[in-house]
């Protein structure tokens, strides 16, 4: 079943008034997705500029949805897999491995004028960057998102258990770093 807003873009989208439908999906959606996308990327620019390239998706796309999951399953997943992208490709152009894209991200953490002043966010964001991609994707749906497995085993193409396992990884991984 549709939900309210997905029952009113779908509308627009049938009545082919997309520029309508867009401007709908950018006012309900902008914020959770560049939270999405920021909590993999760090960097506030390289948010932004990743958002940029994901509502170019979006709106090339939204006439050809059918609507036949959530609108914002569709959107969180070009989201998702945009910064993903932006991840890759900088690895390859710039840094290489696992480890130096993480010291990356860990000091545009360090540079962002948003984390400072909250030592404990810094800390746990920290160690987040030492996840692997696939890690802190899930750990960042399931406890910042509030997301069920089910519904992050959707988003991801992924199975239930491949979450699960995920997640309870990144927990004892993050556990354990937070400790020390």
């Amino acid at each position: 079943m549709l939900e309210r807003s997905d029952e009113n873009i779908k509308e627009l989208v049938d009545e082919g008034r997309i520029e309508t439908a867009f401007r709908f999906v950018v006012s309900q959606y902008s914020e959770q997705l560049y939270r999405r996308i920021r909590k993999l990327v760090i960097g506030h620019e390289d948010a932004d500029d990743i958002l940029q390239n994901v509502f170019i998706k979006i709106w090339k796309g939204l006439h050809t949805f059918r609507f036949e999951s959530k609108l914002s399953t569709w959107l969180h997943r070009i989201a998702t897999n945009e910064a993903l992208n932006f991840i890759s490709e900088k690895r390859r152009k710039v840094y290489g491995n696992q480890i130096e894209i993480g010291e990356m991200l860990s000091n545009t953490l360090e540079s962002e004028p948003y984390m400072s002043g909250n030592e404990m966010a810094k800390m746990l964001q920290t160690a987040l960057l030492t996840l692997s991609e696939r890690q802190r994707l899930i750990f960042n749906m399931r406890y910042f998102e509030d997301m069920t497995n089910e519904a992050v085993a959707v988003e991801l193409g992924i199975a239930v258990g491949t979450v699960k396992a995920t997640y309870h990884q990144a927990v004892k991984k993050v556990e354990e770093l937070l400790k020390d």
